[in-house]
């Protein structure tokens, strides 16, 4: 990662513990490398990655989101990507405008700068233990060949068994020319077992255990589908 990237990082994750916001730490150990050399299909993909992302509202009834994934092999950080975005909510309707940039580096063109604009629908239950978005957006990606596109996104929460569970992620599909096809799928389920829900465990002990799917068509320069299991730990802060 470049010294621009450093400092942006570093703010970002200053302005997200001065604010009453939640924000998470996340290791994943990838089994993709290992799961699809045993079906004699190469796939150079390091081991490690750290998510650190955070969801934080304001007083206007907006809301402004991020992660940061960087990505290790034995010689550090081998590759990093990062989005960022903020919605201005319509009134107190459940809809809003949607502004997002998304970007990376050193693991190909697939994370070229893209710059996200429209609008979103959002839904959460009286209680905060489910909710769903729904996301229309243009998304203009930088250097590809046809650079105006559009993206569709859906991300969910649910927490269940008296908080004990939560399973959360996203699906995107957008519209991008590469060498495979000329549009692309991504979902990335997440289920977490919190400790701090358990009987006599310290309701401040926020670690949870887990695991992602990263179930994926035409993405990052692979072709046709994939699902790529991880194991992950996560420490909340709250």
């Amino acid at each position: 990662m470049n010294r621009k990237s450093l400092i942006l990082v570093a703010l970002l994750s200053f302005f997200a513990f001065s604010s009453k916001a939640q924000l998470n730490i996340q290791l994943h150990r990838d089994f993709g490398r290992h799961m699809y050399s045993a079906l004699n299909k190469n796939m150079e993909r390091p081991l490690w990655t750290s998510t650190v992302e955070d969801y934080i509202t304001d007083k206007w009834h907006g809301s402004t989101y991020f992660f940061v994934d960087m990505d290790y092999n034995n010689s550090g950080v081998a590759s990093s990507y990062w989005e960022l975005s903020h919605e201005f909510a319509i009134g107190k309707s459940p809809f809003a405008f949607h502004v997002e940039y998304n970007g990376g580096n050193g693991v190909g063109y697939y994370v070229n700068n893209a710059y996200l604009l429209g609008t979103a629908y959002n839904y959460n239950s009286p209680d905060y233990n489910a909710g769903i978005s729904f996301q229309a957006m243009y998304k203009y990606i930088q250097k590809n060949t046809s650079p105006n596109n559009f993206q569709l996104t859906t991300v969910w929460y649910l927490n269940f068994a008296k908080g004990l569970l939560r399973f959360d992620g996203f699906a995107d599909f957008w519209r991008e020319s590469n060498t495979h096809s000329h549009s692309i799928f991504i979902s990335e389920p997440q289920i977490w077992f919190n400790l701090n829900k358990v009987k006599g465990v310290d309701k401040d002990f926020n670690l949870s255990f887990g695991s992602e799917v990263e179930v994926s068509k035409d993405f990052a320069g692979r072709d046709g589908w994939y699902c790529i299991p991880t194991a992950a730990v996560k420490w909340t802060f709250k």
